[in-house]
Parts: structure tokens; C-alpha cells; sequence
């Protein structure tokens, strides 16, 4: 009798023949997400209601006292704006107080950058007795309230002569706990300690690390840190006031000469906040793409 054959081997599709699959509909590979009307319409309101006392500044600005005290007030821009931009000029300095803005703003975002993201790099980085004690001391000084420093603070620009001098607003500011913990956090994330290693085997030092490495990886989170301390150094009243006299003031100071008299003149008070907010937008405006920029990079981390 013949022998009977033994079954084929069946043959198994090797892994680089087989076609790949599609994600599925439901999982989140490949898939965009669309926003719907509901959506839509909650982003138009949201734009609407930030961009609301912008607009408000503007038209005040440009009308006369009397158009504001109407009932309903007028919701559009009128004619007077360059009366009212003019007696500001006339009520107090405001190139002088948009000069000394500037330099304080713009000096002490330099110092703050600077000295949080090399800090920030230091408790990130590097191996120091002590470090986790003095982070915890940095971080702790936020829960301070900064009024109850002011005394303290100007009778020591007092001692140094420095009242009614910028450099009293300015070296106070130049180091904040919140821009060392914020940069120590995004250092942690974006720069990886295998770059580190490898520029120590090729012989860098500390100093070229910060310069060559750490600086380029950290260009978005110092835009953002930048662009908040900016605005805050600008915005600032409190110490400004307390530091600094009419002659030497910066823009908020300058703002409450404005309006004066038997009736508080509002459309003027507008036309000073309207001249104080451009610089701050100018600024939005040239770190716009670095903040975005930044805010994606940690948003795709995980």
C-alpha cells in the first residue's frame, strides 16, 4: 500500500508582507479633531469678552467727558482722541514716564531672564550640597506678601541714596522666586541629561553648557517668563509710588495726575491707559510665536 503524504506545512505570512493596518476609527491615531458650531461659538465669545475692555479703553479715549456720562453710552469711537492724547501730554509727563517704563521693564525682564533660567538650570542640573534646602527657601519666599518687605526695603534705598532713582525699582526686581521655580520646572522636562553628559566628555564647561545648550533649549520658556515679567515690572504701582516722586515717574505713576479737578476727566484718564497698554501689546507681538511655540512643546510632552 502506498504510504499516505503528510500535509503541507501551512505557510506563515512573514510580518513584512502583511499589510498594515488602518487605525481604527475610534482610536486617536492619525485622527484630527474637529470642532463643532457649539464650540465655535464658545472660542468667538471667549475673544469677544477679553478683547471687550481693549475696545472700551479706545472708544472712552476717543469721546469727550459728557459722551460718557450718557445713558446708554456710545459703544463706538468718536472724534477726540487726539484732544484727550494731547491733554495728557499737558497734565503730566508721559514721555518721560513711557522712557522710564521702558528702562525699568525692559531691565529688569534682561535680569530676571537671565538669572532664573541660570538658576533654574542650576537646581535642574546640577549636583550641589544643599540644593534641595535652598529651592525649598526660594519657593517659600513666595508665600511672603512682597508690602510686608517695603518698609525694610526703603530704608535701605534710603541709606544708599537711590530714592527717587530707577535704580531703586529696578534691583529689587531682578531675581523672582516664581522665574526660578518656572524655569527650574521646564528645564527639567526639555533638556535631557544625556546631552549634559555627552558635552562633558567632550571637555565643556558649566558656562558653555549654559551658552551652547541650555539657552537654545530654553528659548521658549524664557519667552513666556519674559514676557509675564514684563508686564508685571509695567504694571507695577505699589513699589513705583512708594520709591519714586512726579518728576521721575513711570506710567502708572504718571496715570494718577490725570483727570484732575472738580470733575474727574475719564476720557482723559483713557487716553494715559490707552498710551500705557501699546507697548505691553507691542511686546505681545514680538514674543507671540516663542509663547506659543512654548506652551506646544510642553503641551505634547508626556
Amino acid at each position: 500500500m502506498t504510504a499516505l503524504a503528510a500535509p503541507p506545512t501551512p505557510v506563515r505570512e512573514s510580518t513584512a508582507d502583511r499589510p498594515a493596518r488602518r487605525p481604527r476609527r475610534g482610536s486617536g491615531a492619525g485622527r484630527t479633531l474637529k470642532g463643532g458650531p457649539l464650540a465655535y461659538a464658545v472660542l468667538v465669545l471667549a475673544v469677544l469678552v477679553s478683547a471687550f475692555p481693549f475696545y472700551w479703553t479706545l472708544v472712552a479715549a476717543s469721546r469727550s467727558n459728557a459722551d460718557l456720562a450718557k445713558v446708554p453710552p456710545a459703544l463706538l469711537p468718536g472724534p477726540h482722541l487726539a484732544d484727550n492724547i494731547r491733554a495728557v501730554t499737558e497734565e503730566a509727563d508721559i514721555g518721560t514716564a513711557l522712557l522710564n517704563s521702558l528702562i525699568v521693564s525692559g531691565s529688569i525682564t534682561l535680569g530676571t531672564v537671565l538669572c532664573c533660567t541660570l538658576a533654574g538650570f542650576a537646581f535642574a542640573k546640577l549636583r550641589f550640597r544643599g540644593r534641595g534646602a535652598l529651592l525649598a527657601v526660594t519657593v517659600g519666599t513666595m508665600m511672603i506678601p512682597p508690602q510686608l518687605g517695603v518698609i525694610p526695603l526703603f530704608m535701605l534705598i534710603a541709606e544708599l541714596q537711590w530714592v527717587n532713582q530707577l535704580q531703586a525699582v529696578i534691583l529689587p526686581g531682578l531675581v523672582s522666586a516664581f522665574g526660578v521655580f518656572f524655569m527650574r520646572q521646564y528645564l527639567v522636562q526639555s533638556l535631557p541629561d544625556e546631552l549634559i553628559e555627552a558635552a562633558r566628555v567632550d571637555g565643556a564647561s558649566n558656562g558653555r553648557i549654559f551658552w551652547s545648550i541650555v539657552v537654545p533649549i530654553a528659548r521658549p520658556g524664557m519667552a513666556v517668563l519674559g514676557l509675564l515679567t514684563f508686564m508685571t515690572a509695567w504694571n507695577d504701582f505699589f513699589w513705583p509710588v512708594v520709591a519714586l516722586s512726579s518728576s521721575e515717574p513711570t506710567v502708572q505713576v504718571a496715570l494718577r495726575q490725570l483727570g484732575g479737578g472738580y470733575v474727574n476727566d475719564q476720557s482723559v484718564v483713557m487716553a494715559g491707559t490707552l498710551l500705557g497698554t501699546l507697548p505691553v501689546l507691542l511686546v505681545f507681538g514680538l514674543l507671540g510665536r516663542q509663547i506659543v511655540g512654548g506652551i506646544m512643546q510642553g503641551a505634547v510632552k508626556g
